[in-house]
């Protein structure tokens, strides 16, 4: 029979404190996340202010705000020996008026003629050259966020089509990718619409030969083939060279792509001139319509670290620009007494000073791990990727005296701007390859190295695997050729048989 006992047990164990939790979630998130955590705590905490706030007052001549012994302040007035500025005397003038609301832009009014002889100046003198306006105009067509379905949807409400045509039109939408391709079957689509509607297959495809008219051209296709084909028949019918571009793109793909041209020609009957100009027809398609048309937004990379090349050697410093400045507000620390009366604001204090404990160690742990990167593949910043060193966490976990664990959190989204580009902490790990000699290499320099091969080969005589890997045996990266396969599948790099050009004659 079981009895009730006290038993009293000696052990050890690992107890993660709030301070530590922090900044370990704070050492893994990446720079928009940080920024977006900094501004919710600035909201929250009252004993935390931001540094470039406190400059920008200062440049605006803001008057100085000092806390009384209640629960208000007060401002008061300084004098400025100083010439007072524009912005100054606007701020004095209206200072009670705008005391609760936002302070209006000024907005300079430029005289037509001024202006006139301002668009004058040459490119080089002007402020916005055209390259920068292409950069604008591409923004903003980028961020409209109309999808191609939206857009598609629109014309469908624009076309003369009956409520029902309209609904089985709408289904029929929703079966189109991204990329402008009807993915389901006419059979399927009418099976969705059951039992609201009841429709034919043959109905179905009525609606789809209007739909096939719509924007971008070539858009709900069932086949490449069939894109290209409706690419092409919105052309002029006197075009020179079409009716043989429409034979291609119908059954001749294959060849194509293989470069098969002579092929083509033998089996078409047709001259060299009319093939030129059908090929030409069907290199200027499209063969996705709906992504050539419509792209996400590009998302912006900040960098967490620059890297620069100076007499000494490389620096490595911390964007300045990453992280905001942030600090605790004096002005509220020095209201807390001794008493328990502020018990909110006490607590609300110890956080802001482990949040900035916490960004301090963040920013001091980036900065060791990225220094140690940077030492290691100097090579890699000289010559490139070919002297790419071989590297892994353990290496610089040892070498920073740090867990793999807190340098994975580091490397982890994490970039660093350096004269080769922004490049990701992560894509200096790489796996080691051993060398004839003994010596390892990195998988990184091994890519490389077959990338460079293969642009330089001659397109008669393409390199195969089994050549590749003995060519690199030669100089010392002993590879296997399955190795060479895995790692040109892995760039995309289509075999020596696809890569072969059958020159036309």
């Amino acid at each position: 029979m079981l009895k009730p006992a006290l038993q009293l047990r000696l052990g050890q164990q690992l107890t993660m404190t709030p301070q530590l939790q922090q900044a370990i979630r704070l050492l893994q998130l990446p720079v928009l996340e940080l920024q977006a955590q900094i501004r919710e705590a600035l909201e929250s905490n009252v004993m935390l202010e931001s540094e470039e706030e406190d400059t920008v007052l200062e440049s605006l001549g803001a008057t100085e705000m000092e806390p009384t012994h209640g629960s208000e302040f007060t401002a008061h007035d300084e004098t400025i020996e100083s010439p007072t500025t524009p912005y100054e005397e606007r701020a004095q003038e209206h200072a009670e008026e705008d005391r609760d609301r936002n302070r209006e832009e000024r907005v300079d009014i430029v005289d037509s003629a001024e202006w006139a002889e301002s668009n004058t100046v040459g490119a080089s003198e002007s402020p916005w050259n055209n390259d920068d306006d292409d950069e604008r105009g591409q923004d903003f067509s980028n961020s409209s966020g109309e999808t191609l379905q939206e857009h598609l949807q629109w014309q469908l409400g624009l076309s003369k089509l009956n409520e029902r045509d309209q609904r089985i039109g709408t289904a029929i939408l929703d079966a189109i990718n991204d990329d402008g391709y009807l993915i389901e079957a006419l059979e399927e689509i009418a099976l969705n619409l059951l039992p609201e509607l009841s429709v034919l297959p043959t109905e179905v495809e009525h609606v789809l030969d209007v739909i096939q008219q719509f924007d971008p051209p070539g858009v709900a296709a069932r086949s490449v083939s069939e894109c290209l084909t409706l690419q092409l028949k919105q052309l002029a019918p006197d075009t020179l060279g079409l009716n043989t571009a429409l034979l291609i793109v119908a059954d001749y793909l294959d060849e194509l792509a293989a470069h098969q041209h002579s092929v083509i020609r033998r089996q078409l009957r047709t001259s060299e001139e009319d093939l030129d100009c059908a090929l030409a027809l069907v290199r200027a398609c499209q063969p996705r319509p709906g992504a050539g048309l419509y792209t996400k937004i590009p998302d912006y990379i900040v960098p967490d670290v620059f890297v620069r090349r100076t007499e000494h050697g490389w620096e490595v410093e911390i964007n300045p620009a990453s992280v905001p400045k942030i600090r605790v507000n004096q002005s509220y620390a020095g209201m807390l007494g001794r008493t328990a009366d502020f018990t909110v604001m006490r607590t609300q204090l110890q956080e802001a000073r482990w949040l900035i404990r916490s960004l301090e160690i963040r920013n001091e742990t980036l900065l060791k791990v990225a220094r140690c990167i940077v030492q290691r593949q100097t090579a890699f910043l000289d010559h490139g990727d070919e002297m790419m060193q071989p590297m892994i966490l353990k290496d610089v976990a040892d070498a920073v005296e740090m867990h793999e664990s807190t340098i994975s959190r580091v490397t982890t989204n994490k970039y660093m701007h350096t004269p080769r580009g922004v490049i990701e902490f992560r894509f200096f790990f790489s796996s080691h390859v051993s060398g004839a000699d003994g010596s390892e290499l990195s998988s990184t320099a091994i890519r490389a190295k077959i990338r460079k091969l293969i642009s330089n080969e001659d397109s008669d005589k393409p390199l195969s695997d089994s050549r590749i890997a003995e060519i690199l045996s030669e100089a010392g990266a002993k590879v296997a050729r399955r190795t060479v396969a895995k790692y040109r599948e892995g760039m995309n790099i289509p075999p020596s048989s696809e890569r072969k050009r059958v020159i036309a004659r």
